[in-house]
């Protein structure tokens, strides 16, 4: 079990932890995603998956905190949209194989070695030419102290991020300085990698 119970703490607070907007670099990208099935991984309070079924997306999201969970529930349901929600530990949770169109990963804080694992488990449950979208901390978001804690260990570099991802082609690939504004917990200039990936 990889949970740390401050999430159900931070989410259970009355507003939305991250805002209820959805991630810009996702917004940017999104066109780029392929298919009708998405999984969210690491999905929080539901930003981004209601985002996403607003779009008309077939959305399934995952998260490990019982109150993110209970938020994003409500989010759809405030929004008047379908997606389903999964809470569970992604450690231990089957994605599948070839089985998603398309899956994203937006700021989802897990260490180096949870993470690698999960990443091969990414591209074997995408359907070929299926893509991965993902936006993270880079190591030097530590300077800057607007989000994504204080453990190095949950952030990686562009050259990490390609060597976890076998298996994809790379649309989009870059690690840079950019403004972050979601919620009171992302707040400021941060410093993000960024890969937009298609299953070979």
């Amino acid at each position: 079990m990889n949970f740390d119970p401050m999430w159900d703490t931070r989410f259970a607070e009355s507003d939305y932890a991250y805002g209820t907007e959805p991630n810009d670099f996702l917004k940017a990208q999104v066109k780029q995603l392929k298919g009708k099935r998405v999984l969210s991984l690491a999905e929080g309070e539901g930003r981004n998956a209601v985002y996403l079924a607003e779009l008309g997306f077939d959305v399934t999201a995952v998260d490990a905190s019982v109150k993110g969970i209970e938020k994003a529930q409500q989010l759809a349901h405030s929004t008047g949209v379908s997606v389903e929600f999964i809470q569970a530990d992604l450690a231990n949770f089957d994605l599948g194989r070839e089985q998603w169109d398309s899956i994203i990963a937006i700021f989802a804080p897990f260490g180096q070695a949870l993470r690698a694992k999960l990443h091969q488990r990414v591209v074997q449950a995408l359907v070929p030419g299926g893509v991965f979208l993902t936006e993270a901390y880079s190591p030097a978001q530590i300077q800057f102290g607007t989000g994504g804690g204080n453990d190095i260990d949950t952030m990686l570099t562009k050259v990490q991020l390609a060597q976890e991802v076998k298996g994809v082609k790379w649309t989009h690939l870059e690690q840079l300085q950019r403004s972050v504004v979601e919620g009171r917990y992302h707040t400021g200039l941060a410093a993000v990698v960024q890969g937009v990936g298609i299953k070979q």
